[in-house]
């Protein structure tokens, strides 16, 4: 007689489901060009998705049609406020469709407000669920570490929400710093003003800036000094008041630095430290990160939040992420 098989195999259930949308206006955006967001839900969940004017019938395994449902409807919620549907937002969504806040990022939990950040030049929604825990802590702690690999959001949500603010008149000041290291290679000598010097390792902070508000806007609170970006050691003997302040690569100074930089936190500010502790350039290779020596010092103290972004938060084509794993090892 033969003994029974240890691997137990799952029958998988197949399942059909009809979905019907009220406004007939948004599923042109919602199809996308010649279908293309269906088939990227398809594609990526497994399923078989048709539509029929008004109607679309998923079928496949019964999880998938599960999943797909949850993803189509928050694809459709999102247009109907207003927000913009891209491969990248689907993207986030498809990876959050077996998440439970999926429905309350879209369309805001019961009790409050949707959670999203709102500028002069678009509305701002999470694309994960670690974005959504990021984007509480930016309205809540006073000093908030930010941790985790490249694309996940951090610097762009920073300087989004200090957008925000500096609009709604809750702060007066924006500030933007971050230490002047090259990554892995000396640039040497570089010509022009202290300004020529510098901004080339502060392109990113200006990327996002513009990304939230109008050119001329920003050219016209750089010149009144409404917003400030300047290197870290700019920041020394300073006390940083009505201000939201921003410190990106901080896993690039050391703790002297960073000591100095958080003990220039004044009344009404907030702050954001944005970093990948495994991306540090400090020259020399044996001085400690001053990010690392400061969460592992402030981590869990009253005012204080830290959010730590994975692989799996990469917000940036789905093949950025692949290549953080793949450099990292798996997401555990």
């Amino acid at each position: 007689m033969l003994s029974p098989d240890p691997v137990a195999i799952r029958e998988v259930r197949r399942a059909k489901v009809d979905m019907d949308f009220e406004n007939q206006s948004l599923l042109v955006p919602l199809f996308g060009q010649f279908d293309a967001n269906l088939v990227q839900v398809e594609n990526r969940l497994g399923v078989f998705i048709a539509a029929r004017g008004d109607q679309i019938q998923i079928e496949g395994p019964e999880d998938s049609v599960a999943r797909a449902r949850d993803v189509l409807r928050a694809m459709y919620d999102r247009l109907a406020i207003g927000q913009d549907l891209d491969a990248g937002a689907i993207e986030s969504m498809i990876a959050m469709s077996d998440e439970p806040t999926l429905d309350g990022i879209v369309r805001g939990e019961p009790e409050g407000p949707p959670i999203m950040i709102r500028t002069r030049r678009k509305t701002i929604v999470p694309r994960s669920a670690m974005q959504a825990t990021y984007m509480r802590s930016l309205v809540r702690d006073d000093i908030i570490f930010a941790l985790g690999p490249a694309g996940t959001g951090k610097t762009y949500l920073a300087v989004a929400q200090a957008v925000s603010q500096l609009i709604n008149g809750s702060v007066q000041r924006l500030i933007l710093s971050r230490p002047a290291v090259e990554a892995g290679e000396k640039l040497g000598f570089l010509p022009g003003d202290m300004k020529d010097k510098v901004d080339p390792y502060l392109r990113p902070l200006y990327d996002a800036l513009y990304d939230c508000m109008p050119p001329e806007q920003v050219e016209r609170r750089l010149a009144s000094g409404e917003i400030e970006i300047a290197p870290i050691a700019f920041m020394r003997g300073r006390t940083l008041a009505d201000a939201f302040v921003i410190l990106d690569e901080a896993q690039n100074t050391t703790r002297e630095q960073m000591k100095m930089f958080l003990t220039r936190f004044g009344q009404n500010s907030r702050m954001v430290v944005c970093g990948d502790p495994k991306q540090v350039d400090i020259p020399g290779g044996d001085r400690m990160s001053g990010l690392a020596d400061a969460v592992g010092k402030l981590e869990g103290v009253d005012g204080f939040g830290t959010i730590r972004f994975t692989a799996a938060d990469v917000v940036r084509h789905p093949i950025v992420g692949r290549i953080v794993e793949a450099y990292e090892g798996p997401v555990e």
